[in-house]
């Protein structure tokens, strides 16, 4: 869906859990039209960003186990995961300053 790592169950921890960088978490489905909108956002910030903030995106329908670990019960949802830890999990589509916002002061 966008420039980030397509992450899956195999690859959270890898890729999430133990990452030097903050990760900010793209949950979506290809038939979600806010999904879609936000999509471009999120791959300016994943560009503007590289080398500080690693991008993963979750596909809800493919990784229905990732989704109900994190009770996604909506989509588009973006967390901040930093250190290990989820820093905080945000529903809805967002415009691009406050989906900057979101990871900001975890960089």
């Amino acid at each position: 869906m966008s420039a980030g790592i397509e992450l899956t169950s195999k690859n959270f921890a890898a890729e999430v859990e133990q990452s030097p960088i903050p990760v900010l978490i793209d949950f979506w489905a290809e038939w979600c039209m806010p999904c879609r909108m936000i999509a471009p956002h999120v791959d300016e910030l994943a560009k503007a960003y590289e080398g500080k903030l690693k991008v993963g995106n979750v596909n809800v329908d493919n990784e229905a186990e990732l989704a109900g670990r994190f009770n996604i019960i909506s989509i588009p949802t973006l967390m901040v995961y930093n250190g290990g830890k989820m820093i905080r999990q945000q529903p809805g589509a967002l415009p691009k300053k406050a989906i900057e916002k979101l990871f900001a002061d975890q960089l």
